[in-house]
């Protein structure tokens, strides 16, 4: 009987030791990708010691794989001040499932296919105003018919109203050719350095693109606190060029690019390993955010847009297809 309690008690202390080994394992690792990728090169002592002082208070130990990685991901964004830190458990992840680029390609635009690469309303408010909400950036090759049949369809629009509040971001290329039609000649926005490859690139909007450009016409960027990354950064360039007026809320303040990495076969991460900076400021708006030109709540920034440009129309005399006892009749209407 003793033999079998050894035994058991042995086998008990393995799994510990094993659940322990995998945690530490796991945790030198993150370090390690921060200490080679991250854009700031000492930021990794922070890291360090932030995972020893929390191993030492043992709170990893009761921690779900699941909890595990949301408890990482809080902690790296607070101590190193950078959103777009980001660790995620991979249940059932096998590197033998992994497909190759274009069969991840393809699955990925066939999921954003699912929710129209991000252009979830496009529609003419009264008063000929344009209105695209767009929640999301695709890849630019996947996107780029939606986009211009977005475009098409507001384009003989007086004003334009682009509502970012709830776009989490994402392609930089699908960024870039977002920035295009608002441009009307090939302009250089901003530069990415890459610490890894130790080079720096320019990325700059393009001269044509497949639908109508919108130029020389009034546009208006709503966004709020969810605004993140490339929503962000579209905001950010077309407000700096005086292309876009900005309304909402102070947006996440995310801007630096990414590396993936899978960890030990179970953690997804994201490291922030590039850094941009505007060709004009030579800044960007990490972590402080785009600041809006009008500032409300998000909830009120569509109605705020709205009155703003019925209110100009008023001004400036502009046809539209209302009169104007009609438009004075919906500011009233919209400010009650």
């Amino acid at each position: 009987m003793k033999k079998i309690l050894s035994g058991i008690f042995l086998s008990l202390s393995l799994v510990s030791y094993a659940q322990k080994d995998d945690t530490s394992v796991v945790l030198s690792d993150i370090t390690e990708k921060v200490k080679s990728h991250y854009i700031d090169k000492k930021a990794y002592q922070k890291v360090d010691s932030l995972f020893q002082n929390e191993s030492e208070k043992g709170t990893f130990k009761n921690l779900s794989k699941k909890d595990f990685a949301a408890f990482l991901t809080q902690k790296l964004r607070t101590t190193i001040k950078d959103k777009h830190f980001f660790v995620k458990y991979l249940e059932n992840y096998s590197p033998q499932k992994a497909v190759d680029e274009k069969e991840r390609e393809k699955e990925n635009n066939f999921h954003n296919s699912l929710e129209n690469f991000g252009f979830e309303n496009v529609q003419r408010l009264e008063g000929n105003i344009g209105y695209i909400n767009f929640k999301g950036f695709a890849s630019r090759e996947s996107s780029e018919k939606t986009l211009a049949a977005a475009m098409n369809f507001i384009a003989n629009t007086n004003s334009l109203i682009i509502d970012l509040r709830e776009n989490g971001g994402g392609d930089n290329d699908m960024l870039l050719l977002f920035c295009s039609y608002f441009f009307d000649k090939k302009t250089d926005l901003y530069t990415t350095y890459f610490r890894n490859k130790e080079e720096t690139v320019i990325n700059s909007t393009q001269s044509k693109v497949s639908g109508q450009k919108y130029l020389h016409k009034k546009v208006y960027i709503l966004t709020s606190k969810k605004s993140f990354s490339a929503a962000e950064g579209l905001a950010y360039f077309l407000q700096e060029h005086k292309l876009a007026e900005v309304i909402g809320e102070k947006t996440g303040g995310a801007a630096n690019p990414v590396d993936h990495f899978i960890i030990q076969n179970q953690y997804l991460l994201l490291v922030p390993a590039g850094q941009i900076k505007s060709v004009i400021s030579h800044k960007n708006w990490e972590p402080v955010g785009v600041i809006p030109d009008q500032e409300v709540k998000a909830e009120d920034a569509l109605k705020a847009a709205h009155l703003k440009i019925l209110k100009n129309i008023l001004n400036t005399e502009t046809k539209t297809e209302l009169s104007i006892p009609e438009i004075k009749n919906l500011i009233n209407k919209l400010e009650q």
